[in-house]
């Protein structure tokens, strides 16, 4: 009798956690990380039992089971590490096995690979089909297997997240998605903490050897980020406009670096532009980052979101962005959008910024205005409704 009324009381909620321990750690494993942050947070949540899904082999690294987050886990989030022997297959055929011995009621897929076994009652996020647009910026394996695991997950998923808007209609239109079984929840936005003294006193920006004035890009070095549109439009900013800015980008590697990072080497040297590459960048780094810029150029090919939009707008910096993807709908009036396309348009928006400071007002102005339609909290507790209406 008690065991019935416990079961009916209490939910048995998984998830697959492995993103929010990833390092470094950008915009989907930002995500992950600030979902179960705030779902820890909830009091409508501490009833309930939420298994957090890892591979065992993790412990091997430079983990320990207890500084796996930094944040307390309270006594209803477990831990629950899987082992497997091979580096790849640990979701679809380990965490599969798991569900099929030991289901939770509802499984929640914070990246899109849903399991071969998995409960009736999963909830699965799609965070973007920009590999349907630019199969070019990918390999060919990356792509078809993109393309299964989404079109998998929207055909056997009992609930589909879609991060934005432009997501949700991404999924309908190229994969004829069911629009009542697709659930538009947006990211948050973190709140710019304020520095400690401490902190204060490493300048990053002398460190680095960044002088201002400059502008900043933040996001992984690749091709569909637009990198070579952004240092085009540089040039043209340095040679026709005659600008005194460095170019400054931060991010980590990724698909195309090494032709990107020839292209910045040829221009630094032969066109003498002052193009500072500094690789992937810590909380502390970053926010010193975008406090210390004049503009912040974001001009991606797609998004599914466009998370660094809004920390810049966090910071107070202007931003300019594309008029594509869900990147409108993301910065909403709080940035001047540009086709990705046309670097002369990307320079000129940029060069507006420096020059009219009514404009960088109003733009800093619109920009904390859109950040109201985006919370970490919100997102969680949004998540948690999906769930139990499950």
């Amino acid at each position: 009798h008690y065991e019935q009324k416990i079961k009916f009381l209490f939910m048995q909620i998984g998830i697959n956690a492995l993103a929010a321990i990833k390092q470094p750690r950008t915009g989907v494993e930002e995500y992950v990380y600030q979902l179960i942050k705030n779902l820890t947070m909830l009091p409508e949540t501490r009833e309930h039992r939420f298994l957090l899904y890892l591979p065992a082999k993790i412990l091997g690294k430079d983990y320990r089971k207890e500084n796996l987050f930094d944040f307390s886990l309270p006594s209803n989030f477990e831990i629950k590490f899987l082992r497997w022997p091979l580096p790849f297959l640990w979701t679809q055929l380990r965490l599969a096995w798991e569900m099929w011995r030991r289901p939770p009621e509802i499984l929640f897929i914070p990246v899109h690979v849903l399991p071969f076994f998995h409960p009736r009652k999963s909830i699965v996020v799609i965070h973007g089909l920009e590999y349907e647009y630019y199969p070019q910026y990918y390999s060919f394996w990356r792509y078809l297997y993109l393309r299964w695991s989404t079109k998998r997950a929207l055909k056997k998923a009992q609930r589909i997240i879609a991060i934005s808007e432009n997501t949700k209609k991404d999924l309908i239109k190229l994969y004829k998605g069911q629009a009542d079984k697709i659930e538009v929840i947006y990211h948050g936005a973190e709140f710019l903490r304020q520095l400690s003294e401490n902190e204060k006193q490493k300048n990053w920006l002398n460190f680095f050897a960044i002088k201002k004035p400059y502008i900043l890009y933040l996001g992984r070095i690749e091709n569909k980020k637009n990198i070579q549109g952004i240092l085009t439009a540089y040039l043209i900013l340095k040679e026709e406009y005659k600008i005194p800015h460095q170019l400054v980008l931060a991010g980590a590697r990724g698909y195309g670096y090494k032709n990107l990072k020839l292209l910045i080497n040829n221009l630094s040297e032969k066109r003498h532009l002052e193009i500072k590459e500094l690789g992937y960048v810590d909380e502390e780094k970053k926010w010193q980052l975008l406090i210390g810029a004049d503009a912040f150029l974001f001009p991606s090919f797609y998004e599914g979101f466009g998370l660094p939009i809004l920390e810049a707008q966090r910071a107070g910096l202007p931003v300019v962005t594309s008029s594509v993807s869900a990147l409108p709908e993301i910065a909403g009036e709080g940035a001047l959008l540009v086709n990705p396309e046309k670097q002369e348009e990307i320079a000129l928006a940029v060069k507006r910024i420096i020059d009219e400071p009514a404009l960088r007002d109003k733009l800093k102005k619109l920009g904390f205005e859109n950040l109201k339609k985006f919370s970490w909290r919100k997102c969680a507790r949004q998540t948690w409704q999906l769930m139990k209406n499950l």
